[in-house]
């Protein structure tokens, strides 16, 4: 008869900045609380890392502790790294968020597509959040193929009338666009390693290379039947509905792709949209650099402030998710009903089942949280969230002490 292994206490490693000490107690709770198996959490403010915790077990059956260079994959807020490429892109003169993505990629003129924008594209107002043929893994890897088959899909809404989640289309439409506009026609994984990873010095991966170790891949709890019951109670209704429904545009956007993220094959093909692979102190550091206003990798100030702008549609109500979203540029931002950061400026983007990423300029914050435990709270999971607080408490705290300037920004992330 097999039996599970003994359980040791869950442990908590890494280090914290004096004053961030709230922190990691908020992350050791989270671990005797509030259920996290394996996680870790980074911040960096003002350009210097100030939170880097890590802990937990890497596999939900197993007693392997989650180690300092343990990876895994972050689902959605792998979204927000990919859309970094094509800020990059923009800061390089190849991409204008205003044209037509036809442009640069002349077959998606097709059905009715030739005025959406690189703008609305990223903005999910394209309606392109369907596929008419399912993508199995070898098809993934043929990335002509799909781009023929992105480029004749018709959109579901007239495009620019409204906006709603692109689940997986999204990744795939932001990697046909770096191939069209770079030079060297990299894809998006290649192009986010050597332009953004490498210099920067960051553990992150669109495409997991071959030569990483297993042991180093954090093995996920998936979403299961039993467990989505107790989460009833904390779910939207209107998404609870989408959900059930068969025949929904959330229902049907989750079909397109065949992957299993607890498969080493589904990680290794490129799928910008939810299977970077990474730790948060990497994603944290690249959220830094661009709350730094991204010079480290070449940003422009013009492209950073189109960056940070807040959305320029007032719309909110989400299409396919049923409740309130706000996104401009491949990132999500801060609205009455989603708010994050300190002010409109931030940017980032949440992945299904907790983990979250983001820059806030105007605090000078780049955030990561990731984890192998999937809970089903669209935003503001509570493991998370007290994180987050816990870092703009530090923050409002240490800028009120320096006081000048940093006043008025201590107050606004003290009311966070």
């Amino acid at each position: 008869m097999r039996t599970k292994p003994l359980r040791t206490r869950p442990h908590v490693d890494g280090q914290v900045a004096p004053g961030f000490e709230g922190v990691r107690a908020e992350f050791e709770r989270n671990f005797a609380e509030r259920g996290d198996i394996g996680a870790a959490v980074a911040a960096y403010w003002r350009g210097e890392k100030v939170v880097d915790l890590w802990g937990g077990r890497r596999t939900p059956d197993g007693d392997e502790p989650w180690d300092r260079d343990t990876m895994v994959v972050v689902m959605s807020t792998t979204k927000g790294l990919a859309a970094m490429t094509l800020a990059v892109a923009n800061a390089r003169g190849w991409l204008d968020y205003d044209a037509p993505v036809a442009r640069y990629w002349p077959e998606f003129a097709q059905n009715g597509k030739a005025a959406i924008t690189v703008r609305q594209l990223l903005g999910h107002e394209a309606g392109l959040v369907l596929l008419d043929e399912k993508l199995p893994l070898e098809k993934l890897a043929d990335l002509d193929y799909v781009a023929r088959v992105l480029a004749r899909q018709k959109p579901a809404w007239p495009p620019g009338t409204r906006h709603g989640y692109h689940t997986m289309t999204i990744g795939l439409c932001m990697q046909e666009l770096i191939r069209r506009v770079d030079p060297a026609r990299r894809t998006l994984g290649r192009f986010f390693h050597e332009e953004i990873a490498e210099p920067l010095g960051l553990e992150f991966y669109i495409g997991l290379p071959p030569q990483i170790p297993g042991e180093r891949i954090a093995g996920l709890e998936t979403l299961s039947r039993t467990r989505g019951l107790l989460a009833l109670r904390t779910t939207p209704p209107a998404i609870l509905m989408r959900m059930l429904m068969p025949g929904s545009l959330l229902r049907r956007s989750f079909v397109g792709l065949d992957l299993d993220w607890r498969d080493r094959r589904s990680l290794e093909v490129e799928v910008p949209a939810g299977n970077g692979v990474g730790t948060a102190r990497a994603i944290a550091r690249a959220y830094s650099a661009f709350a730094e206003g991204g010079a480290e990798i070449g940003i422009t100030p013009e492209t950073f402030a189109r960056v940070a702008a807040p959305p320029e549609v007032a719309r909110s109500r989400d299409v396919v998710l049923g409740v309130p979203s706000y996104f401009s540029l491949g990132f999500l931002r801060p609205g009455p009903d989603v708010w994050f950061g300190s002010s409109p400026r931030a940017f980032g983007s949440p992945g299904a089942g907790g983990s979250f990423a983001f820059a806030d300029p105007d605090a000078h914050i780049g955030y990561a949280y990731v984890m192998n435990k999937l809970d089903f709270h669209l935003q503001d999971d509570p493991r998370e969230k007290a994180l987050r607080d816990a870092v703009y408490h530090a923050v409002a705290r240490l800028a009120d002490r320096s006081g000048g300037g940093e006043r008025r920004a201590s107050r606004e992330i003290a009311a966070v």
